[in-house]
């Protein structure tokens, strides 16, 4: 695998420049002194940060891309992700040029070995709030972390902070096993479930694969890891780190939460018990933590950020209010506003867990009637999830289901949007499939016509369904 040099540097072309990660990591080389460039399909705000920042960026993805250009140097290195197929024409041109190349998590890998104290966050669901949480707590605390979030923090406006610390926060996905590319000191691991079976063949494997994650973390390091996993001993065995546990009313744990209440608008309130080995027996971080985002699940991804503030010893109070301060990320429960009378939610669920979650917290929200616009990602979530993914749905009131948002994927495996949505009708519910392949115009006449005043509307799904509810406010 290509090594970078961090004291000489080199000409970067990332491909999928716009990504959410990728652009952060384009940012870091940028500072670092690198040359970079990258195309992507479509102009962003991410995109327009990098150019405004010295990047080169082409707006079509083309052989042409890689080829010596005037005043640019030639590339030295390519950078691709895991949505990158064969087919691709910056790919083949890769190849047939013999360019060096590395994948998105060997470059973030790389970089994390730049810091002393680099801390992972993995898990199916919540990584990127739980990374949103611990960043807002360190930056309160004053330790100045580089950060690399796989969404947009209000705090800082963006995906990416360049701190002048040894800190460095960043997410950690399984998908292609790519953590295992990574070098963390501290690694929190929220919860194990099946998903991405389109590269994992069952959870045994997934299971696996989250072992050899904590797996990497040395003999000093530190792993925070839920409880309540199935079969926990399974992924902590063999491991040498020190390990804490964290969970919901189980005062065995090493951190526990219980109590839970919620304000008028769903955010929770609890009680911290610690049972930590080693802990202090009159524990400051104990007490009762009001947060600032929203549902049950946040109050896990708070619990294993307060139980990783303790090890580095932040002042509690600072804890307490970083908590409280921070509202979430974009695309999480994100309140986008009214229109005609209704309340416009977004949401980035798109695994049943996380509808699950997403609507129960709806459900001490006010509201008059739920309704839900779930765009289902990729063909092969959908047709192993189907069922699951009915009943959690019929969570909602009514439901509408829009077409399946392919991104990586083509449909081999035979399934569709109106399958999941005969699936939820099925159930009792009122649900409605309406066709978006050429665009939201019928689902959003739709909602105008059906919604009335004080329901809550919910645009739901990882793909480009959030684009329903900037439309509608748009009218």
């Amino acid at each position: 695998m290509y090594k970078i040099d961090f004291n000489n540097p080199i000409h970067v072309y990332f491909m999928g420049i716009g990504g959410i990660s990728m652009s952060g990591l384009a940012e870091i080389l940028l500072n670092e002194g690198f040359t970079v460039s990258g195309s992507d399909i479509t102009e962003t705000d991410l995109t327009r940060t990098l150019a405004a920042k010295g990047a080169f960026i082409f707006y079509q993805q083309c052989a042409a891309n890689l080829c010596p250009r005037p005043g640019i140097p030639p590339i030295d290195l390519v950078v691709y992700t895991a949505a990158i197929k064969d087919d691709n024409p910056e790919f083949a041109a890769m190849l047939e040029t013999n360019l060096c190349s590395i994948t998105r998590a060997d470059l973030l890998g790389q970089i994390m070995k730049n810091y002393d104290l680099p801390i992972a966050i993995a898990g199916t669901h919540g990584k990127t709030t739980t990374t949103g949480m611990v960043s807002e707590i360190l930056l309160a605390a004053g330790l100045d972390p580089t950060l690399s979030i796989g969404g947009i923090l209000n705090s800082i406006n963006g995906n990416l902070h360049i701190g002048d610390s040894e800190y460095f926060i960043t997410e950690a996905c399984e998908y292609t096993n790519s953590f295992l590319s990574f070098f963390p000191k501290i690694a929190i691991i929220l919860n194990i479930e099946a998903d991405h079976m389109d590269f994992f063949t069952d959870i045994k494997q997934i299971r696996k694969s989250f072992h050899d994650f904590a797996a990497l973390l040395p003999k000093d390091g530190l792993l925070v890891i839920n409880g309540d996993i199935d079969g926990i001993e399974e992924i902590v065995c063999g491991l040498n780190c020190h390990i804490l546990t964290f969970g919901l009313h189980n005062p065995h744990y090493d951190y526990c939460a219980s109590n839970i209440s919620y304000d008028c608008e769903a955010r929770p309130t609890f009680t911290v018990k610690i049972a930590a080995k080693g802990s202090d027996k009159d524990n400051l971080f104990e007490g009762v933590y009001a947060l600032g985002s929203r549902g049950e699940h946040n109050a896990m991804n708070a619990l294993a950020s307060i139980a990783l503030a303790d090890f580095l010893k932040i002042n509690p109070p600072i804890v307490k209010k970083a908590l409280g301060n921070f509202t979430g990320t974009k695309r999480r429960f994100e309140e986008k506003g009214k229109c005609q009378g209704f309340t416009i939610i977004d949401d980035y669920a798109h695994h049943p867990t996380e509808i699950r979650a997403t609507l129960k917290t709806a459900r001490n929200y006010p509201h008059r009637d739920i309704w839900c616009v779930f765009q289902p990602h990729t063909y092969t979530r959908t047709k192993v999830f189907l069922d699951e993914f009915a009943e959690a749905l019929s969570l909602s009131d009514k439901i509408i289901v829009i077409d399946i948002y392919a991104a990586r994927e083509k449909n081999t495996v035979g399934i569709s949007a109106k399958d999941l949505a005969e699936a939820v009708t099925l159930r009792g519910k009122e649900c409605y499939y309406i066709a978006t392949s050429f665009g939201f115009d019928n689902a959003e006449k739709f909602i105008l016509k059906n919604l009335k005043k004080d329901d809550l509307l919910i645009t739901m799904g990882a793909g480009d369904v959030v684009n329903i509810g900037d439309n509608l406010l748009e009218k």
